[in-house]
């Protein structure tokens, strides 16, 4: 099967219509600037992007004339409730990614800060979902590093 052309433009969510494929591609492997995916048609595509950048679900790639969806994949997460704001705190505390929701909040699964939650009194329960932490505070997407 041969490939798409390059995909060499990012559209963020809602700035594009008819998609002609789709990537299904998990926390990590929405952090990219140039790699090869493939697609769920499977042809590849190789992103060529000018900067790294974060997908999230609902954007697309923009490869020649093609529309290619980029979409969350299901993953290992914990959802954790009880005291929110305390449970955050100690979650951002150890620069972790969180999916912060009005009554929940979604790390991925970590048997260490799994039992650190379970100890400050949280609800902790696996599950298979998308995730998609909070970005920066200095624009879309992650952090890019952190230094004390």
């Amino acid at each position: 099967m041969i490939d798409h052309p390059a995909a060499t433009e990012l559209r963020r969510k809602g700035d594009w219509t008819d998609p002609a494929d789709k990537v299904v591609l998990d926390y990590e492997a929405r952090f990219l600037r140039r790699k090869r995916l493939i697609c769920a048609s499977g042809r590849g595509v190789l992103v060529d992007l000018p900067e790294t950048v974060s997908l999230d679900h609902g954007d697309a790639l923009i490869a020649g004339d093609t529309v290619i969806e980029v979409a969350a994949a299901l993953e290992p997460v914990l959802v954790v409730t009880g005291d929110l704001p305390r449970l955050a705190w100690h979650i951002g505390n150890r620069h972790t990614p969180c999916q912060i929701e009005r009554d929940r909040l979604v790390i991925r699964r970590d048997h260490v800060l799994e039992g650190m939650l379970q100890g400050l009194g949280a609800t902790v329960r696996p599950s298979m979902e998308r995730f998609s932490p909070e970005g920066g505070a200095y624009g879309h997407g992650r952090t890019m590093g952190h230094a004390h």
